[in-house]
C-alpha cells in the first residue's frame, strides 16, 4: 500500500468543499489501496479566512477519511508581497517540517507535486530527494509563461529569465511530468528541451492527464433541484457560469444579447462573481438588456443541476489574455460536457475537445455577432441533431471521469523506474 503525499499548495478549498482535482484523485488511489495525503496552506486563495494550525506549522485533519495537512502561511490578498510570502512561506515549512510530520502519518513512498506555482514543486523535489523516493511533478499552469501572457513580466527581464532557470530545473529533476493540457509538451520543444532536440528532458517522461469531473457525484447533485423560477421556464437558457474578470470576457455576452434581444424565446443566464459583476450589472440597467438575468454567486454543488437544465452552455472567454493553442483544460469544459447540454466555446482552441466529441461549437472569429448566428443556429436546428450534441457531450464526459483520469494516474505512478 504505497503511501503518497500531494502537494498542493490551493487544495484548501478541495477540503472546504469536498471536491476538486486532488480530492477525487485521492478518493479513488483510496479505493485502489493507496494511501494518499494532500498537503496544503492553511489559507484560503485570495481570502483571509485561515485554518487555525494552534500555534504549530502545521496541523493534520480529515476530510471523508482523506488526511490534509495544512501548512502555516500568512493570508495574502491579490498579487503582492504577501502572496509571495505565502509561497515562500509554504516552500520553507513544508521541507522543514516533513520529518515530523513523517512521525505522525508515515514516510512516503512517491511525491505528486503539482503547481499552479513552481515553488511547490521544488518542494516536493528536495522532499523526495531526502526520503530517496520518485517525485512526479503536474504542470496545472505553466509558469512563468502564463505570467508573461499577461504583461505582468517580461520574458527577458532579469526575473523573468531566472523563473525560466527554476522551470526547466523543475522539468529536469522530476522523475514523471504530468501536465493537463494535450499541447503542453509543444511549449517543451518550443523551449529545445528535449533530448530529441540535444536537450536534457525526456519526452518519455511526460504524460497528459487534463482536469474532469467525478460522475459519481455530478449525477447525485444534478437531483439537487434549486428554486431558480427562470430555468423552470421553457425560454432557450444560454446559461454561462464562472468567475466574472477579464480573462472570461462575459461583457461579450451582453453585447451578444443585445443582438438577440426581439428574439423573446432567449434569455442569458449569468451565475457567478469577480470583479467585473458591479460593472456588468450596470451595463444591463443602463442599456437595458432585459434578456440578461445576473445571478450572482451560487454554491458549487448547484452547478450541475443549473448546467443540466441549460439548452445550451458557453465558454466565454478572452481571445487575447491567454495562449489557448495548447488546449483547454478547464474544470468547467468537462461539468458543462458532464451535463448533456450542447457546448458554445468563443474561442476555437488547439488539440480542440469540443470538436472531437462533437458535442458543440468552437468559433473562430470570438464576435458577438458570430456566438448569436451560432446560438440561433442550435436553437433552430432539428431536434436529431440537438440531443445528438447532448449526447456527444455526455459520452465525452465519461473518458474525463475521475475514476478513469486515477487510472492513468497510476498507470504514472506504477511506471516510474
Amino acid at each position: 500500500m504505497k503511501k503518497i503525499w500531494i502537494l498542493n499548495h490551493y487544495a484548501t478549498d478541495m477540503y472546504k468543499n469536498h471536491g476538486g482535482r486532488h480530492y477525487y484523485f485521492s478518493k479513488y488511489l483510496k479505493k485502489n489501496g493507496y494511501l494518499p495525503t494532500i498537503f496544503c496552506a492553511n489559507t484560503y486563495h485570495n481570502k483571509n479566512e485561515v485554518i487555525n494550525t494552534l500555534s504549530k506549522k502545521y496541523l493534520i485533519d480529515y476530510c471523508d477519511d482523506i488526511p490534509f495537512v495544512f501548512i502555516k502561511t500568512i493570508p495574502s490578498m491579490g498579487n503582492g508581497i504577501k502572496r509571495i510570502l505565502n509561497m515562500l512561506l509554504f516552500y520553507h515549512n513544508i521541507i522543514h517540517n516533513s520529518k515530523k510530520i513523517e512521525k505522525e502519518i508515515g514516510k512516503p513512498d512517491i511525491i505528486l507535486a503539482s503547481s499552479v506555482h513552481p515553488l511547490t514543486m521544488a518542494a516536493g523535489i528536495k522532499i523526495a530527494r531526502k526520503y530517496k523516493i520518485p517525485c512526479i511533478c503536474e504542470i496545472r499552469d505553466l509558469w512563468p509563461e502564463a505570467i508573461f501572457s499577461f504583461g505582468k513580466l517580461k520574458e527577458n527581464s532579469i526575473l523573468g529569465k531566472t523563473l525560466i532557470k527554476g522551470e526547466h530545473w523543475i522539468y529536469k529533476n522530476a522523475d514523471a511530468l504530468i501536465f493537463t493540457k494535450p499541447g503542453d509538451t509543444d511549449y517543451l520543444k518550443e523551449r529545445k528541451w528535449t533530448t530529441i532536440q540535444n536537450g536534457d528532458i525526456d519526452l518519455n517522461k511526460c504524460y497528459y492527464i487534463n482536469n474532469g469531473v467525478d460522475i459519481e457525484t455530478y449525477d447525485k447533485l444534478t437531483k439537487n433541484k434549486i428554486e431558480d423560477e427562470d430555468l423552470d421556464n421553457t425560454k432557450f437558457n444560454v446559461v454561462y457560469t464562472g468567475t466574472i474578470r477579464p480573462v472570461n470576457n462575459v461583457g461579450n455576452l451582453l453585447d451578444t444579447a443585445k443582438l438577440l434581444i426581439e428574439d423573446k424565446d432567449i434569455q442569458f443566464l449569468i451565475y457567478g462573481e469577480g470583479n467585473q459583476l458591479d460593472e456588468l450589472k450596470q451595463r444591463v440597467k443602463n442599456e437595458n438588456i432585459i434578456n440578461v438575468k445576473l445571478k450572482g454567486y451560487v454554491k458549487k454543488q448547484n452547478i450541475p443541476y443549473i448546467l443540466s437544465n441549460a439548452s445550451v452552455n458557453v465558454l466565454n472567454y478572452s481571445q487575447t489574455l491567454y495562449n489557448w493553442k495548447r488546449g483547454n483544460s478547464s474544470n468547467k469544459l468537462f461539468e458543462y460536457m458532464a451535463s448533456g447540454k450542447p457546448i458554445i466555446s468563443t474561442v476555437k482552441m488547439g488539440y480542440d475537445i469540443i470538436e472531437k466529441y462533437n458535442c458543440g461549437i468552437s468559433l473562430d472569429e470570438n464576435t458577438p455577432e458570430e456566438l448569436s448566428k451560432k446560438i440561433l443556429y442550435i436553437k433552430q436546428m432539428s431536434k436529431e441533431e440537438y440531443l445528438k450534441y447532448c449526447s456527444n457531450a455526455r459520452k465525452g464526459a465519461l473518458d474525463f471521469d475521475f475514476k478513469k483520469l486515477t487510472e492513468k494516474l497510476i498507470s504514472v505512478i506504477e511506471g516510474i523506474k
